[in-house]
């Protein structure tokens, strides 16, 4: 992947998208526990909605949809951020399945990270700005499910 092309980038940030709200279906229709099921299709949602601003901004409409997004700091409580890469099987423990999605999500918010210092204007920066913020906030989801989790377990 040449990193140092922003479309490429971007094309490659499509992609994962794409991926992730796959893999947000996948794990809803799998998942039995009502609040997580609906939090990984709403995450699917989302991402589908990441994927279609990255789209617009290949077209040169950055940052229009953004208009009325509001900005906030997101904490990062880090839980996914000590832990090894995990690989989906079918039949996974919940815990390695909310463990695996917030790794997924910390990468995300890395790419877009990358994708914001190297925005060539305002449009393009308020996106990669917003992406940031969201996948933070999914991030800070799945760590919070699995920190309540491992409560309930006894961990």
């Amino acid at each position: 992947m040449d990193f140092d092309n922003l479309t490429a980038i971007i094309d490659f940030a499509i992609s994962q998208e794409l991926e992730a709200a796959d893999f947000y279906r996948m794990i809803g229709a799998r998942e039995t526990r009502e609040g997580t099921k609906d939090l990984f299709l709403q995450f699917a949602e989302e991402e589908d909605r990441h994927r279609r601003l990255l789209e617009n901004l290949k077209t040169g409409d950055a940052g229009s949809d953004l208009d009325e997004y509001r900005f906030t700091w997101i904490t990062d409580i880090k839980l996914s951020n000590y832990v090894a890469d995990l690989v989906y099987t079918p039949g996974m423990p919940y815990r390695d399945i909310l463990i695996l999605a917030a790794k997924r999500e910390e990468k995300a918010l890395a790419l877009y990270n990358l994708l914001l210092a190297k925005a060539e204007d305002e449009g393009s920066r308020k996106l990669f700005k917003m992406l940031c913020q969201e996948e933070a906030k999914h991030k800070l989801a799945l760590e919070g499910t699995l920190d309540a989790y491992m409560i309930e377990m006894g961990d």
